[in-house]
């Protein structure tokens, strides 16, 4: 494995880490108080094209691959992991397009998304379908050349302020295997944000609850023609699950840099509190986790530029996806207690960081949902030690 970052991976993490500094580091506070969507964020994202990172380039995008796109990731997070998300949404809602979409589908749903022009949400959860995905109860029924949407989803993430929704919904209902995909303008009648969440945390994104009334579509927004089973949403949530440990490493990375420069200066027993062995030592078991993080993470984000991403390849991305992600709020905390009554306190950063830093166990795949897969690749010797 290459571990020498390509002049392109630089530049992308560089203009990442510009953004980071410039517009996202001086609003986070303010965009977490107010949970109000930072549409300055987006707009800088877009100026730099970090919105497309993973998308073709004959429609717009950098086509720089997905450790570019974590690259990018893990520089906003450290000031702000809504900012993470709001650069791994565009591919999240296009990846099934890109994947299994036709050329003109990739042309008129991927191309905007990847040109920053609209925003966009991947409608997946229900409320009676979260981490069981086959369990799906949204239907789409045929009506000619048309197909017709009942369905309600929650938590989705940048839906209120989305343009377009990648919304997934069965043909023949209780079967899996009929899983279809649909591209949905959200200007459509019968489309509804009827709620938006009250979050614990990553608050500049928000998420809600998005109702498809009867919507209706035509066929050609139907991805790929067909019904895509299970693969059409899994083979996207594998292919990005590396980029949720990205938002756990550049959070973790942030969180420990605040709580160094604090230890440095704050004075206890005649000294900086960085003389401190008990200090010293947090700092440092910090410090191997994040590296141990970010080496899978980085190894993950390869394996899908590899193609890796297929249900008898895709535990090493879970492994990466719920090591850098736990080990994120390990770090949070740990932050915190360097601080201690002042890292409870909401003049720091670090109680966002620790908020934050929750949500990353459950996204794109619950923490124990990552197990189950790599348990199962474990019994089935896809993953095997001997």
């Amino acid at each position: 494995m290459q571990f020498a970052l390509s002049e392109e991976h630089t530049l992308i993490r560089d203009s990442a880490r510009r953004v980071a500094r410039e517009v996202i580091a001086p609003r986070a506070a303010e965009v977490d108080r107010t949970a109000q969507y930072p549409e300055d964020y987006f707009q800088a994202l877009k100026a730099a094209d970090l919105l497309g990172i993973t998308l073709p380039r004959e429609v717009g995008g950098a086509d720089a691959g997905t450790l570019a796109m974590g690259l990018a990731i893990e520089e906003v997070a450290k000031y702000d992991c809504s900012a993470g998300l709001m650069i791994m949404l565009g591919a999240l809602a296009t990846h099934t397009i890109k994947f299994f979409g036709t050329p003109d589908q990739v042309e008129r749903f991927v191309g905007p998304v990847a040109r920053g022009e609209k925003k966009a949400a991947f409608c997946l959860t229900e409320p009676d379908a979260g981490s069981d995905v086959a369990g799906l109860q949204a239907r789409a029924e045929r009506d000619g050349d048309e197909w017709v949407i009942t369905a309600q989803k929650q938590y989705i993430s940048g839906g209120p302020v989305a343009d377009q929704v990648i919304v997934f919904a069965k043909t023949e209902p209780g079967n899996p295997r009929s899983t279809a995909a649909f591209v949905v303008d959200t200007k459509t009648p019968g489309f509804e944000v009827t709620s938006v969440d009250r979050k614990m945390g990553v608050r500049g994104l928000p998420t809600g609850v998005l109702t498809f009334d009867r919507v209706r579509v035509q066929h050609d927004q139907m991805v790929g023609g067909e019904p895509l089973g299970m693969r059409g949403p899994l083979a996207t949530l594998n292919s990005l699950r590396p980029c949720v440990g990205a938002r756990g490493v550049g959070l973790a990375e942030g969180a420990t840099e605040y709580a160094l420069n604090y230890a440095r200066e704050r004075r206890a027993f005649g000294g900086p509190l960085t003389d401190l062995q008990a200090i010293q030592f947090k700092l440092a078991n910090m410090a191997i986790e994040i590296e141990a993080a970010r080496l899978l993470v980085y190894q993950g984000c390869w394996l899908v530029e590899q193609g890796k991403y297929g249900p008898n390849d895709g535990h090493m991305l879970s492994v990466a996806k719920a090591f850098a992600t736990e080990m994120a709020n390990r770090v949070a905390s740990e932050a915190i207690q360097i601080l201690g009554g002042q890292g409870y306190m909401e003049d720091h950063p670090l109680e966002r960081h620790y908020r934050d830093a929750r949500q990353l166990m459950i996204v794109e795949g619950t923490s124990e949902i990552q197990r189950t897969i790599i348990a199962k690749a474990l019994i089935d010797r896809n993953l095997s030690y001997a």
